[in-house]
């Protein structure tokens, strides 16, 4: 799997653009005169994805005493959360991590600090997302605004179709007539029957 690389441990480099009009080459050799003896790249790939081809390749590629290089840490990821996976992933694995442009170095103890630090900022962007998402359900629900999905139709719309299905319209037109897709309709068609079942209920006794 790994013939033709150097034996020893390595930095093998990762890079990473954003946008194919941009050029990963200033990463590549800048990571080169590192002394990557690989560098893998992604480009055109956002840094909000975590399963990216190079990146993949480029932690394949590692063995225990390795180091993982990049230019600068965001080309990891843009989500702290994610990227501190990463990191914790790399260190059960017994590799290093080195961010040449920041001097993250996690052979070091300043290096192994910072971790420490990314770690502590990742779990509060965990608890901040958590209390906004809370925050936002608790005001939802204070202004009697109704969560989850809202209905593709108005309660005076249902009545309507309900009064279109029951006359002997089709599905099909009723949908065209509210402007809605036909599955919508579908789904009123159950409330249908069930209402006429119990009118039939009522008239038989």
């Amino acid at each position: 799997m790994f013939e033709g690389l150097p034996e020893g441990p390595r930095l093998v480099g990762y890079a990473r653009v954003s946008t194919t009009e941009q050029t990963a080459e200033l990463q590549r050799q800048a990571l080169a005169e590192a002394g990557a003896a690989v560098v893998h790249v992604d480009e055109g790939v956002s840094g909000s994805v975590m399963q990216r081809p190079g990146m993949e390749a480029a932690l394949g590629a590692l063995r225990p005493g390795d180091t993982l290089g990049v230019w600068k840490l965001d080309r990891l990821g843009r989500s702290t959360v994610g990227v501190l996976q990463l990191l914790r992933d790399l260190d059960e694995r017994k590799i290093h991590f080195r961010s040449l442009t920041e001097g993250f170095d996690t052979r070091t103890p300043a290096g192994r600090a910072l971790m420490q630090m990314v770690a502590v900022f990742a779990e509060l962007e965990r608890s901040t997302i958590r209390e906004r998402v809370m925050a936002g359900l608790d005001a939802a629900k204070r202004n009697g605004r109704m969560l989850g999905r809202r209905p593709a139709l108005k309660a005076a719309q249902r009545d309507h179709a309900r009064e279109l299905l029951a006359a002997g319209r089709s599905q099909a037109e009723v949908a065209r007539i509210l402007g809605v897709g036909r599955s919508t309709v579908q789904r009123l068609q159950p409330e249908i029957d069930e209402d006429e079942f119990g009118k039939r209920l009522v008239a038989q006794k």
